[in-house]
């Protein structure tokens, strides 16, 4: 079922307090949906890529990727900024995650995407005083994250075909490095949490795809035009969709559609 129609290039979907919100790049704004479709715009911030995640508190983080900052909204909805990016990677700045110590983790493809010459992407740590470090490189396109129950730090590399798992330390740097998943063939983009399974979208695949805790495809399903980026709420899988022309997305084509579980 599509709940919701002519957005821009929908992404960074999240299941937040009964509803799924996600972020309209190309239209400047953070949105969140109800069960219904109904849209609710939650903020404006001329960005992209833009992704966000939440504090302990409450209080919402937002990665200004192409200006290379990361914001936090106030409780008085204004914006300040908590980083500066740029001596970490200069390249545009792409997703983050959140853990329950309210350290920030962002990555960085590493290259101007499409058309730039390939270089390997970095995840950066973002503590919660503002100071900000590297603590994983040689990545391949990363992409999705996300922090799991368990401590770990997943994160989707796009150009491997693979989840790639970190073990949280103590203080936030990433340990043990290890393949929680190799999918062949597929360019798993957005990531999301179900019940110890993981979901990943994908663009050139046009679907979503579900991995069990020992890295094995247990369901697909078919999203129709390119998935970014994925969510799983009460029960229902939510994936954002566009026409993905190979050099951007086809304008007003962006989708949010909802699958029963």
């Amino acid at each position: 079922m599509t709940l919701l129609d002519g957005l821009q290039l929908p992404e960074s979907a999240r299941w937040h307090d009964g509803r799924l919100w996600l972020a309209n790049w190309g239209g400047g704004e953070i949105l969140a949906v109800d069960p219904a479709g109904g849209a609710e715009v939650m903020l404006r911030l001329d960005a992209f890529p833009m992704c966000f995640d939440w504090l302990p508190d409450g209080r919402l983080l937002v990665l200004d990727g192409g200006r290379r900052r990361l914001l936090r909204q106030e409780t008085d909805g204004t914006l300040t900024t908590v980083a500066d990016l740029r001596a970490v990677a200069d390249a545009a700045w792409n997703e983050i995650a959140v853990d329950a110590a309210g350290n920030a983790y962002v990555n960085s493809i590493g290259f101007d995407f499409p058309g730039g010459e390939f270089r390997p992407g970095v995840v950066a740590l973002v503590t919660p005083g503002g100071d900000v470090r590297r603590v994983a490189g040689d990545l391949m396109f990363p992409n999705g994250m996300l922090v799991t129950p368990g401590g770990e730090l997943v994160v989707a590399e796009s150009y491997a075909g693979r989840l790639t798992a970190f073990r949280i330390a103590p203080g936030g740097d990433l340990t043990d490095r290890r393949e929680l998943a190799v999918v062949p063939d597929a360019a798993p983009d957005g990531i999301c949490l179900d019940q110890g399974f993981i979901w990943y979208a994908e663009v050139p695949g046009r679907r979503c795809v579900r991995v069990s805790p020992d890295g094995q495809v247990d369901r697909v399903v078919e999203a129709g035009h390119g998935c970014f980026s994925c969510a799983v709420g009460d029960g229902t899988l939510f994936m954002l969709t566009a026409e993905w022309t190979g050099a951007g997305v086809a304008p007003g084509s962006g989708r949010v559609v909802a699958v029963t579980l």
